[in-house]
């Protein structure tokens, strides 16, 4: 096996490969061949996908200058170490599968970075030269254990797409509403508990999943005309608890939805998703209404927080 690994590595440097694909190799320390006098200086791209690394070498970026592409999908790295800031070329780096804990500040330097995956490992936290990425469009970083998301991730003005699924978000930072460039956002299986009034107001922003986050109960109005997943979301209410309201019309009786009743006084809180499915209930309901009659018996004796959302 060590080997054919120096013979493929010989090779590669011998025919100024770009591409090296030593995925599946077992390895437990980067190879010594790859690091060997000049390294590889033409390689652009290498891929190390589920080996068993524990850490990258300090010389890495001397050695392999020109690196467009790093995968180390599936191994068992711990630590993103300082030396990985003098890639300067990097353009695609994925460290999802590992056990990272720490990412170290230096990956701020990488500034022409445009796609970093860190799904699927240990993180707490992200470092706030995270957002000194301008160039970059895609941050995977869920199934971690962050709380929080970093400081100035929304100076990253070129992200297009953000994952933080199945993290311990309580929270989604007003500023990521700044995000000028972001057109999906993910964040399901989390705790949060409400998003900012702003989400959703970029024009750009058009998919966003909050699903599995139980404590979640409204929208922002902005999201109401987006791409919207939020199954799992919110406190089921019990039907039997609930005393549905109903209008007739001779043998007619419709029985309102119970987010009706949920409503409640003029002096409850009307929650988005609540407004939404009542503007859904009175186009539901429309057709049964008469010449306008049964409306206007039915705003009458409904709360005026009712009125003023079916007549808006």
């Amino acid at each position: 096996m060590a080997s054919e690994l120096c013979k493929t590595i010989s090779v590669a440097r011998l025919e100024k490969h770009k591409n090296l694909f030593l995925n599946y190799r077992n390895l437990h320390h980067f190879p010594l061949e790859l690091l060997k006098d000049e390294g590889l200086q033409y390689l652009e791209r290498l891929y190390m996908k589920r080996n068993s690394l524990t850490t990258l070498p300090e010389n890495l970026a001397q050695k392999l200058p020109n690196l467009v592409e790093l995968y180390l999908h599936s191994n068992n790295i711990v630590v993103v170490p300082e030396a990985i800031g003098s890639l300067v070329k990097l353009q695609c780096l994925d460290l999802s599968d590992n056990a990272l804990e720490i990412v170290c500040p230096e990956i701020g330097r990488l500034r022409a970075l445009r796609h970093l995956r860190l799904a699927n490992n240990q993180l707490q936290f992200l470092p706030p030269e995270v957002g000194d990425l301008k160039e970059l469009q895609t941050l995977d970083i869920s199934t971690n254990r962050l709380l929080t998301l970093p400081e100035r991730l929304h100076l990253c003005l070129s992200l297009q797409y953000l994952t933080v699924d199945r993290n311990r978000l309580w929270y989604v930072p007003r500023h990521l509403c700044q995000l000028p460039s972001l057109n999906e956002l993910s964040m399901a299986g989390n705790r949060l508990a409400f998003l900012p009034l702003d989400l959703g107001r970029s024009r750009e922003l058009q998919y966003v999943y909050v699903d599995n986050n139980i404590h979640l109960k409204g929208l922002p109005s902005y999201l109401y005309n987006k791409v919207i997943g939020c199954s799992g979301c919110g406190a089921p209410i019990q039907v039997s608890e609930v005393k549905l309201l109903s209008f007739s019309s001779g043998q007619l009786t419709v029985f309102l939805p119970a987010e009706v009743k949920a409503i409640g006084t003029e002096r409850d809180h009307v929650l988005p998703l609540q407004e939404l499915a009542m503007r859904s209930l009175y186009h539901t309901y429309h057709s049964f209404l008469k010449g306008g009659q049964l409306l206007v018996l039915w705003l009458t004796a409904a709360p005026p927080s009712v009125c003023r959302l079916l007549t808006c």
